[in-house]
């Protein structure tokens, strides 16, 4: 079994015709201006498969051509549906590139953790006047925050697969032991799947093996992948970065499942017009997938479209705009046009704290996006100052928010027999006095037909959204948690060097 997902009927904004320029236009630039490539390794994979490779203008870079036959084989070997496993194997996705079956995940690793606390406020006009009201705190991201996290994406129904949300920043955390704590922490609290980018290459083994206990060892964790990786092979404009292509090279030689990510900047790192923006991080996410596919062939990899539009006045990202919308549907076109599971953009806010911009900046992504059928929609939950924030109040706003979208962006579903009912239901009611259907609603609420009232409704004159969000928070922290079983840990802690004693308890 497998998380449902929600089929769409997908909303498209580029014509095939337009889809086919963009492919066109993509593999042109893969041949000139080609790719600066900064990874001895990746120059060298393409060069043996028929690319033109050159020195570089900088030391230890090289130019590369790639031509049309390396892309179309790579594409063709890659998988077209990847399967992410969880620990609880009803909590796998199942992504496959041709079906528009939508799902839902955090991410960001985010510097910031933005608390919301609330304290009485009393009017300067009317000292009898007395409300409560939210205030912010801003702290820094640790292991145990990053498990709170993930034991809110335990609870929440809508959240379906957690990718890290906060960088962890414990005094006793440093690069080399990073990558399995933040691993740890998050399975140990969540049994959806988890997804995180890999901090040093040198720890790859430790988290596979960590995996591997946890999963039943190296056959389960290959039948039922439990984790899987981000790499952002490029560098914006088409510039391989070395130690990013090394990851990808590394992680796709053990087929663990994995993200090619590319995310220019419409303005600064890539044009700002929608053909120039897409026919870029289409170029830049085919060379990710063509390099993992020459290292090996039929590695599981997602065609991973984070597309964002730079702010004018300070060149920072703004995820708010329509642009950035329009950029991700156009990707999620381009990655159903090759058949591959896609793991697209929505739902981050541009202002740093939850609120009516938040909220709409949220909502037009998250509605949009989900209408393009993308099979993994990351960024979805709690992030706010674009992506330097994570909010777990926003988070639980938005757990609601999606499980909105998702009922409206479904197929809708009735048959003959029902249309013959509700034809019942008109007579009988016109036959009436009162000529009111409220005797068959309560069939309707039970069916789950009819969405259920917003949750966290205010009473009266004031706005006590975040108020009633905040108790649901706490609700959801105060159940118990979803923690690996202490044998299998102990093994863990025998097994893989690095995990904070802390965090075994």
């Amino acid at each position: 079994m497998a998380r449902n997902g929600v089929l769409v009927e997908p909303y498209r904004r580029l014509t095939e015709e337009q889809i086919e320029k963009i492919h066109q236009a993509s593999l042109s630039i893969l041949l000139d201006p080609g790719i600066i490539c900064f990874n001895r390794d990746a120059a060298q994979v393409f060069g043996d498969n028929g690319a033109e490779v050159e020195p570089g203008a900088q030391e230890d870079s090289w130019l590369v051509r790639i031509p049309e036959k390396i892309v179309s084989g790579a594409v063709s070997a890659t998988p077209k549906v990847v399967k992410l496993g969880a620990r609880d194997e009803e909590n796998c996705l199942v992504l496959d590139g041709s079906e528009p079956r939508i799902h839902f995940a955090s991410g960001s690793e985010a510097n910031n953790w933005l608390d919301l606390d609330i304290e009485p406020f009393i009017s300067k006009r009317d000292s009898s006047k007395e409300m409560l009201f939210p205030t912010f705190t801003i702290q820094k991201g640790t292991v145990a925050r990053l498990a709170q996290a993930a034991h809110l994406c335990e609870h929440l129904d809508s959240w379906d697969s957690f990718l890290r949300t906060v960088n962890i920043q414990d005094d006793d955390i440093n690069d080399t032991n990073k990558d399995v704590n933040k691993f740890f922490a998050s399975l140990n609290n969540t049994t959806k799947h988890v997804m995180s980018g890999l901090t040093e290459l040198s720890q790859l083994e430790n988290v596979l093996k960590m995996a591997e206990i946890i999963a039943g060892g190296q056959e389960k964790l290959s039948e039922n992948p439990i984790i899987s990786f981000i790499t952002c092979t490029i560098k914006s404009p088409l510039q391989l970065v070395d130690d990013t292509s090394q990851k990808a090279i590394e992680i796709a030689r053990r087929k663990i499942p994995l993200v090619i990510s590319s995310s220019p900047q419409g303005g600064s790192t890539a044009p700002i017009t929608e053909e120039g923006m897409v026919s870029q991080i289409n170029a830049e996410i085919l060379v990710g997938i063509a390099l993992a596919q020459l290292v090996s062939k039929g590695a599981p990899v997602l065609y991973g479209s984070v597309p964002v539009r730079t702010r004018l006045d300070d060149l920072n990202d703004s995820y708010g705009v329509p642009e950035f919308s329009q950029y991700n549907i156009d990707c999620v076109q381009m990655a159903r046009y090759y058949g591959l599971p896609c793991y697209s953009t929505a739902g981050v806010s541009d202002v740093e704290v939850p609120g009516v911009q938040a909220l709409v900046e949220r909502l037009f992504s998250h509605i949009l996006v989900a209408l393009s059928g993308a099979q993994y929609i990351h960024y979805a939950f709690g992030l706010l100052e674009r992506t330097n924030t994570f909010c777990p109040v926003q988070a639980i706003l938005d757990n609601t928010h999606i499980e909105m979208v998702k009922r409206f962006v479904q197929k809708a579903d009735f048959t003959d027999d029902s249309i013959t009912e509700c034809l019942e239901q008109v007579r009988r009611v016109m036959g009436t006095s009162h000529k009111l259907y409220m005797r068959f609603v309560r069939k309707a609420l039970r069916s789950g037909e009819i969405a259920p009232p917003y949750p966290f409704e205010s009473k009266g004159m004031t706005d006590e959204t975040l108020l009633r969000a905040r108790e649901r928070m706490d609700e959801i922290l105060s159940l118990p948690p979803c923690h690996i079983d202490k044998a299998t840990v102990d093994i863990i802690y025998q097994q893989v060097p690095g995990l904070l004693p802390r965090l075994r308890g």
